[in-house]
């Protein structure tokens, strides 16, 4: 008589978190004026490339900003408190971590971001 035995333990799932992209285009819109761009994993690039909005953990409404290290502290600054304001008007919670710059690799589509913590 051949029996068989179940595995019952629960396998655990990779949890992806979600982030309401739509949201955070409406803040950037609503702030700046300015649209997205581009949208990769955890990080959403403005037109121009002139900042990066990027989730913390797994809520939308945590954002980490980092400007282009060739932005121009004037408009970095106007810019940040543009986008400051609109956050708070809309539920989110924005901080200014650093600066950011990239470069396309040779040959090829992709890009390097090197992110500076200030």
């Amino acid at each position: 008589m051949a029996t068989s035995t179940k595995n019952t333990a629960k396998q655990k799932e990779p949890k992806v978190p979600f982030y309401d992209l739509e949201l955070v285009r409406f803040l950037i819109k609503d702030g700046t004026g300015l649209d997205i761009a581009y949208a990769y994993e955890d990080l959403v690039f403005s037109e121009h490339g002139i900042f990066i909005i990027q989730f913390i953990g797994e809520s939308s409404q945590n954002l980490a900003c980092w400007f282009n290290k060739e932005c121009n502290d004037n408009d970095r600054k106007n810019i940040f408190a543009s986008l400051l304001k609109s956050a708070g008007l809309n539920g989110f919670e924005i901080v200014y971590s650093g600066k950011f710059s990239m470069q396309q690799k040779e040959n090829s589509e992709e890009i390097d971001l090197k992110f500076e913590i200030e």
